[in-house]
C-alpha cells in the first residue's frame, strides 16, 4: 500500500484546527496550526502539521516568513508553488489589513446630528423606509441598514431584526428613524407604539435605543426630544 499526504480530516478531531478555529476561533491557534489550515495537505513522509512546523523553524517564525517569496519557500521540501502562493497571499492580506487606516465616521450628538445625516436621502422617498443607525460608544456610526420598506405597523418592525445586526456590528446603541412620505414628520399612535416597544427591547438586551427620528420634507421630529422614550 502506497502512503498518501496526510490531511487535516484525518487526525482526531480535537487535533484538527479547522473544527477548534470554528469552535473557539482563530487566535486559540498557534502559528503552525494557521498555516497548516492554509496548506490543508502533508506529504507522504510528514503530516500538514509537521510539514508547517518545519516551514516556521526553517524562517524561524513568521518575521521572517512574511517576506519570503515564492522561490524562499518552494525551496522548502514539500511545498510547491501553488502552496507557496497561498501562503504569501494569506500574508499580504494580514499586511494590509494592519494597514488600514480607521474611517473617518460621523459621530452623532444629538437629534439634529442624526436627522441631518439622513435627510437628503430620505426626505425625497415616495414610500416609508424603517432604517436603524447602528453606533459605537462614542456614538459614531458604524453601520447604516434599512430594515424594512412600507407603513409602519409594530407587527412588521420586528426587535430581532433590528438587534440581530446590532449584535453583528457589536453596536452599543442604535437610533431609529423613518420617513413620512406627506412630508409631515408627525408622529402616529403606531410610531410612538413602536417606538416604546423598541425601547423596553433595548433596555433589556442591554443595547439602548437612543432616539427614534421621523423624517419629513426638510424638518424631522425627535420622539425623545418630545417625550415619548
Amino acid at each position: 500500500m502506497t502512503k498518501q499526504s496526510l490531511m487535516i480530516k484525518d487526525f482526531p478531531q480535537d487535533e484538527r484546527p479547522r473544527e477548534r478555529l470554528m469552535l473557539k476561533g482563530a487566535s486559540s491557534l498557534s502559528n503552525h496550526e494557521l498555516i497548516a489550515i492554509l496548506l490543508r495537505t502533508g506529504t507522504k513522509e510528514e503530516s500538514v502539521l509537521q510539514l508547517s512546523n518545519r516551514i516556521l523553524n526553517h524562517f524561524e517564525g513568521l518575521q521572517l516568513l512574511q517576506d519570503a517569496t515564492v522561490n524562499e519557500i518552494t525551496n522548502i521540501k514539500g511545498i510547491g508553488p501553488a502552496k507557496a502562493i497561498q501562503i504569501i497571499a494569506a500574508i499580504e492580506i494580514g499586511k494590509r489589513i494592519a494597514q488600514l487606516k480607521p474611517d473617518t465616521r460621523y459621530t452623532i450628538r444629538s437629534p439634529e446630528d442624526g436627522a441631518n445625516y439622513v435627510m437628503e436621502e430620505m426626505r425625497i422617498l415616495s414610500q416609508e423606509h424603517f432604517v436603524c443607525l447602528y453606533l459605537n460608544t462614542k456614538n459614531q456610526v458604524l453601520h447604516k441598514q434599512t430594515i424594512f420598506i412600507g407603513s409602519l405597523n409594530s407587527s412588521i418592525v420586528h426587535p430581532r431584526e433590528i438587534f440581530k445586526e446590532a449584535f453583528r456590528r457589536s453596536a452599543a446603541s442604535i437610533i431609529c428613524v423613518h420617513n413620512h412620505p406627506s412630508g409631515d414628520p408627525t408622529p402616529s399612535r403606531e410610531d410612538i407604539d413602536v417606538t416604546k416597544r423598541l425601547k423596553e427591547c433595548g433596555l433589556i438586551i442591554g443595547i439602548e435605543l437612543l432616539d427614534h427620528l421621523i423624517i419629513g420634507d426638510r424638518k424631522y421630529i425627535s420622539l425623545k426630544e418630545k417625550g415619548y422614550m
